[in-house]
């Protein structure tokens, strides 16, 4: 795998379990850390913005649910979470993929298994930073219109044509085209579709 761009993040109170996913995961090449708990996950909450969280269900105190749920609270990071579990706590555990968690695995845990897995979270991880890069490209971009070429850009991914956009706007459809043109043109775009796929990730201007 080794991958050390992320950082997968392992919670379990039983050490031999921690400890074993660890070296597991270093020894493929991948930033690992480990928690006691969930108490001491988010007493410790890391800093990384990419990463993948491994957690336990059972555990004393704050189990694998509420870190779940509490993960799902952070507005500023987007972990995959994968949780195992005993065979007794998979209906539990189905619950939680209903509530983002991107997959369970059976303890006692199957090495290959786990390590496919979390090769998927972390591949996750790169469509997100990919996907996130261009929202933020897009929006340099859009920060470069005029007031009235964002009005245009917003009539156009809305699927309005030329002669509703000059209706909309009370100008002629000949002005129109000019203003498509140049927002084609700032924004970089090479047809109708691209610019419609960059619109998709942001909002409309108010």
């Amino acid at each position: 795998m080794n991958d050390i761009r992320h950082s997968v993040f392992v919670i379990d109170d039983d050490a031999a379990v921690r400890d074993s996913l660890l070296y597991l995961l270093r020894s493929e090449g991948v930033r690992a850390r480990g928690f006691a708990s969930g108490a001491d996950f988010f007493a410790n909450l890391p800093e990384d913005r990419s990463a993948c969280v491994v957690t336990d269900i059972r555990m004393p105190g704050m189990d694998g649910t509420e870190v779940v749920h509490r993960l799902n609270e952070l507005n500023d990071r987007t972990w995959p979470v994968i949780v195992f579990t005993g065979h007794a706590d998979v209906p539990m555990a189905v619950q939680l993929m209903k509530a983002g968690v991107i997959d369970f695995i059976e303890k006692p845990f199957d090495p290959v298994r786990m390590l496919e897995t979390v090769k998927g979270a972390l591949e996750q991880l790169d469509d997100l930073s990919a996907r996130q890069e261009q929202r933020l490209e897009t929006d340099r971009k859009l920060g470069l219109l005029t007031p009235r070429e964002r009005q245009v850009f917003d009539a156009l991914i809305e699927g309005k044509s030329n002669k509703e956009i000059a209706l909309l706007l009370s100008i002629s459809p000949r002005t129109v085209e000019i203003f498509r043109s140049k927002v084609m043109d700032k924004m970089q775009a090479d047809s109708l579709s691209a610019l419609v796929r960059m619109g998709l990730s942001v909002a409309p201007q108010a």
